[in-house]
């Protein structure tokens, strides 16, 4: 089983985690739960990420919260939102830090990397 490195909950009003979304950062995957009654469980191998960024509304700022757009290849999550979490920019450059690990452990080049060479 694969160590978690990271979980927390979507943050509501005033920064209280008074919400069924669920956040769970492993060293191979990233997971997203969400729902009560009714739940959905993602999940995307971190390899797949190709882009991390960090927002934060002036509200967010206020409870000490942010927001991490993150850019997937995955099919079936794609491009997704980690959304009002505690220490956010601690969380966007551990999650940046495990998706080059990643990467290099598995030997993937980026499609940005890939842009200048000619393959003829």
């Amino acid at each position: 089983m694969a160590q978690t490195l990271w979980k927390d909950r979507k943050r509501t009003i005033f920064g209280l985690p008074w919400s069924f979304t669920k956040y769970t950062l492993t060293e191979e995957k990233f997971f997203l739960r969400k729902g009560f009654w009714n739940t959905t469980e993602d999940e995307v191998r971190l390899y797949r990420i190709l882009d991390v960024s960090l927002s934060r509304s002036f509200r967010e700022k206020l409870f000490g919260l942010g927001s991490i757009k993150v850019s997937s290849a995955d099919k079936s999550m794609g491009d997704f939102l980690i959304k009002r979490v505690k220490k956010s920019k601690k969380v966007r450059d551990l999650l940046s830090h495990v998706v080059e690990d990643q990467r290099n452990v598995k030997g993937i080049i980026g499609r940005e990397f890939l842009e200048g060479v000619n393959y003829d």
